[in-house]
């Protein structure tokens, strides 16, 4: 959410007498006549992202007054305005300003343009205008959302219904932004049916931290979903807000997280941060994630030259190696570009080409802006990478490199391939529950990391009292709790650092990496402590558990259901551990956590070298 034109951010005009306000409106009022004769203003764009695909779908016009008057803050521009009568006049222009930056820096995708209440219910406002500045600055209506705010008080819906129609009409969409920051929001979105709807940056803020703001979310995505309307969440700021959201199902992000409000904006988000999407990103709404190769995997060795060799010299290479198709130039280790084949040859074969061009240096036909990827790159994220629309490298050929310096090449085919392979596979030992990795590739990853002497921490997790729960509420409700658990498992993970596996029933296996793992493990425990209780009824959260009987017929009370989790870190240079070794250990860990009442956490001490003598192990009871 962002100043808007009708929110007073100035409390002299509400503290001054009608005399004083008078007195300090005359020289705003000289100042936005000039502004508005002369177009004194800025366009900001602040870009709206794909929070799935990792990509850029609009942008939303924002204005800032001259930085050198008291009229730069949109909040006290909009409201000297509509305290001179000449609201009208802002609006137009600013709408018109914003069409033609727009159109002018080429932005891809739409344009969300901000249109308040007060003016479409203005009977001066020029009729079609909108319309006609796109036509003069060469957009489509298909490619503009209105975006109707919700700051100000709309008293006849009816109206502003009618007009929106006419907007839709026109080939527009129609956005409701700040959906629960004042008013009648649910009553709006009801009867206003837009295409888009805004959460309010309040909501968004440490969302990862309050579980009301989630459910509060959800229970909106919920909505946005059964009536065909996309959601977009406004003022994401951080990673876990980010994470959050995006679990959430939210369609579409905006804020500082992808990039300020700004002039010039960026055509297409950080790629730190578009590997963070990648990474995040759930194929067909579902949440499996096995990151299971990368890109080190796709390294092909094929000959280099020098930026200084010549393009003579790059042709005689690729006629005596056919199936080359793109040579790397590198220099000192570090490559400058790619020389593709085609590009070479139709120079060579031209017209008196070798003539003339095949002594100069092959600095000047390579390719600068070939894709550098590193080594340690998921090829999932990778494949984002490259399939995304707004991805301006082409061709079949990236460079490879490892800290910067040029390792080998790889092929797009060659990466599809993989790719396909790895998602047949994955989804062949996925838990169909969870969609989480199941058993094989849970053995898989621990024998890489002990094959890799990575040290890291194995955490068995497993569900206390979950049978007698099931047994009362019944396994539709009992897997709705699994899929809590492995939700917060993800949630509380280190996307890029730990693996989240379901072994099956209620055992689940975490393995960190993450050197703050202790406290995301305390993190898990109190988020499931905090949420498993909204699955129970009025009476059984007042009791605190289930009352029952055992099998022999005794009374027996089961608390609320809690999470066990059993630790055992191995250090990669000093463990020398099988597969075996660390099951066993982990299993060891979880059945001493279990014997913690409630939500609980044991580290085990022991060693893989200890396994046969006495148990030294300590609890770290959470």
């Amino acid at each position: 959410m962002h100043p808007h034109p009708f929110r007073d951010d100035s409390d002299e005009f509400h503290a001054n007498t009608p005399t004083h306000q008078q007195a300090n409106l005359a020289p705003l009022a000289l100042i936005l006549a000039d502004i508005i004769a002369n177009r004194r203003l800025t366009p900001h764009f602040q870009p709206i992202v794909d929070l799935a695909a990792g990509k850029i779908i609009g942008y939303e016009a924002l204005i800032r007054g001259p930085s050198d008057t008291p009229l730069h803050s949109p909040g006290l521009l909009f409201q000297t305005a509509m305290q001179v009568h000449r609201l009208v006049e802002l609006e137009i222009l600013c709408r018109d300003i914003n069409i033609e930056f727009f159109s002018r820096l080429n932005l891809p995708g739409k344009l969300f343009l901000n249109i308040s209440p007060k003016s479409l219910l203005e009977e001066n406002f020029p009729k079609g205008f909108t319309r006609n500045a796109l036509q003069r600055y060469g957009l489509e209506a298909s490619r503009v959302v209105i975006e109707l705010t919700e700051n100000f008080p709309i008293l006849d819906v009816t109206t502003i219904h009618h007009a929106l129609q006419h907007y839709r009409d026109s080939g527009f969409q129609v956005a409701l932004d700040d959906l629960g920051a004042a008013y009648a929001g649910l009553r709006l979105w009801t009867e206003l049916k837009p295409d888009f709807v805004k959460f309010d940056k309040y909501f968004i803020q440490a969302i990862n931290q309050d579980k009301h703001k989630k459910q509060l979310i959800q229970s909106l995505q919920d909505i946005a979903e059964h009536v065909g309307c996309q959601t977009i969440a406004e003022g994401i700021e951080t990673i876990e807000e980010y994470y959050t959201v995006q679990s959430l199902g939210v369609c579409f992000g905006q804020g500082y997280y992808f990039s300020r409000p700004t002039p010039t904006p960026p055509l297409d988000i950080p790629q730190q941060i578009c590997l963070h999407v990648a990474c995040t990103s759930r194929d067909q709404g579902q949440d499996f994630k096995w990151r299971s190769e990368t890109v080190a995997n796709l390294i092909k060795t094929v000959p280099t030259i020098g930026s200084q060799t010549t393009l003579s010299e790059a042709g005689d290479l690729l006629e005596k190696v056919p199936e080359l198709m793109a040579i790397p130039v590198v220099d000192e280790g570090f490559a400058g570009g790619m020389l593709h084949r085609h590009h070479a040859m139709n120079v060579l074969a031209s017209r008196f080409g070798r003539d003339l061009h095949g002594r100069r240096p092959i600095r000047e036909f390579i390719d600068r802006n070939c894709l550098r990827i590193e080594t340690d790159i998921p090829i999932e994220q990778l494949s984002q990478i490259i399939t995304n629309e707004n991805n301006l490298h082409q061709g079949n050929h990236f460079i490879i490199t490892e800290k910067n310096r040029y390792r080998g090449i790889g092929q797009v085919t060659d990466l599809l391939k993989r790719i396909t392979e790895l998602q047949i596979r994955n989804a062949r030992y996925a838990n169909p529950l969870t969609l989480l990795p199941g058993n094989v590739p849970i053995h898989e990853s621990i024998e890489r990391l002990v094959a890799n002497a990575t040290s890291f921490t194995a955490c068995y997790v497993d569900l206390d009292h979950f049978k007698p729960f099931n047994d009362t509420y019944g396994y539709s409700r009992g897997d709705m709790v699994i899929r809590l658990v492995g939700r917060i498992l993800q949630d509380c993970s280190h996307p890029q650092q730990d693996f989240v596996g379901h072994i099956g029933g209620d055992d689940f296996m975490v393995l960190f990496r993450s050197e703050d793992w202790q406290q995301r493990c305390r993190n898990i425990l109190q988020r499931f402590a905090d949420e498993v209780i909204e699955f129970y009824n009025e009476e059984h959260r007042q009791a605190q558990g289930i009352a029952g009987q055992d099998r022999q017929g005794q009374p027996v009370f089961y608390g609320i259901c809690s999470l066990s989790i059993g630790a055992t870190c191995f250090d990669g240079l000093q463990d020398c551990c099988s597969h075996h070794d660390i099951a066993t250990l982990a299993s060891e860990a979880k059945k001493q956590a279990k014997k913690i009442q409630g939500n609980s956490l044991f580290i085990n001490r022991r060693r893989c070298w200890q396994l046969d003598t006495a148990s030294t192990a300590t609890d770290d009871g959470a």
